[in-house]
C-alpha cells in the first residue's frame, strides 16, 4: 500500500474503535496461524502424496492395458503362424499334383512367402515378449512404490487428523470470533486487512510501534508520526511495509468479542 493514510468515510464509528477492532482481529487470526504452523507442511505433504498415488495408479493401469494389448498381439501372431503352417502343408501337398514347372514354382513361392510370414511373426512375438517382461517389471516397481506411498499417506493422514482433532474446537472458536469481529468492521477495511496480511510473510497486517519503530519491518517512525498514531484519529500505515500501525497502549483498551 503506497498511501500514508487510509481515509475513513464511515463517521458513525470512532477511528479508535476501528483500530482496536483491527488489532483484536489481528491477534485472533495470529492465534489461528499458530494452528496452521502446528500442522506445518502436513496438509501439503498429504496433497502431494495423493497426487503421486493418483499418478502411480494411472501408470499401473496404463501398463496393464499395454500388457493386455501385447498379449492379444502375441496370441494373434501365434494364430498367424499356425495358419502359415497349415498353408505350407497345403501347398506342399499340391506340389505333388502339379502338371508343370510353372505351377510348382508358383507353389514354392507361396511356401517361401508363408515361411517369411512365420519368421516375421516369430520376430514380433520375441519383441512383444521382451516388452511384456519390461512392462511387468515396471508394474512390479510401480506397485511396490504405490504400496509405500499408500502407507505414507495413511501415516500422514493419521498425524494430520490427530493434530486437527486436538485443535479443532479451539480453532473453530477463534474462527467464529474472527467472523464476529469482522462483522463490526466495514468491508473495505477488512479487505485491506486481508490484502496486507496476504503480502506479509508473517501474516501481520496490524502492528504496534515498538521502540520507535514499526513492529512489522522495524523501520524507524518519526516522532510526529508516532503522535498521530497514538491519537488514533486516522488509520495510518507504515510507509515502508504498508502495515497498519497502532500504539502499544491500545492493548489495554481492546474490547473483547466473545
Amino acid at each position: 500500500m503506497n498511501t500514508q493514510y487510509v481515509r475513513d468515510e464511515n463517521k458513525s464509528v470512532p477511528i479508535s474503535s476501528k483500530l482496536r477492532a483491527l488489532y483484536e482481529l489481528q491477534n485472533v487470526v495470529s492465534e489461528i496461524d499458530k494452528f496452521k504452523t502446528l500442522r506445518g507442511e502436513l496438509p501439503l505433504e498429504v496433497q502431494d502424496l495423493e497426487d503421486e498415488i493418483t499418478g502411480l495408479k494411472t501408470r499401473v493401469s496404463n501398463f496393464e492395458d499395454d500388457i493386455k494389448d501385447m498379449e492379444t498381439a502375441i496370441s494373434n501372431k501365434k494364430a498367424a503362424i499356425k495358419e502359415s503352417e497349415g498353408l505350407i502343408i497345403k501347398y506342399t501337398d499340391q506340389q505333388n499334383n502339379v502338371r508343370n514347372n510353372r505351377e510348382f514354382d508358383s507353389l514354392s513361392k507361396e511356401i517361401e512367402f508363408q515361411k517369411l510370414e512365420m519368421e516375421l511373426s516369430e520376430k514380433r512375438i520375441r519383441e512383444f515378449t521382451s516388452e511384456l517382461t519390461s512392462k511387468k517389471e515396471a508394474i512390479a516397481t510401480s506397485s511396490t512404490l504405490l504400496k509405500e506411498r499408500l502407507e505414507d499417506l495413511d501415516r500422514k493422514q493419521r498425524e494430520l487428523e490427530e493434530i486437527t482433532a486436538e485443535t479443532q474446537i479451539e480453532e473453530e472458536r477463534l474462527k467464529s470470533k474472527a467472523e464476529k469481529i469482522e462483522g463490526n468492521i466495514e468491508a473495505r477495511l477488512v479487505t485491506a486487512f486481508k490484502r496486507i496480511r496476504k503480502n506479509a510473510r508473517n501474516g501481520l497486517a496490524v502492528v504496534t510501534v515498538q521502540r520507535d519503530a514499526c513492529g512489522g519491518c522495524f523501520n524507524k517512525i518519526p516522532p510526529q508520526r508516532q503522535m498521530d498514531i497514538a491519537s488514533r484519529k486516522k488509520v495510518i500505515v507504515c510507509e515502508y511495509c504498508g502495515r497498519i500501525l497502532v500504539d502499544k497502549d491500545i492493548l489495554d483498551q481492546i474490547e473483547t468479542v466473545e
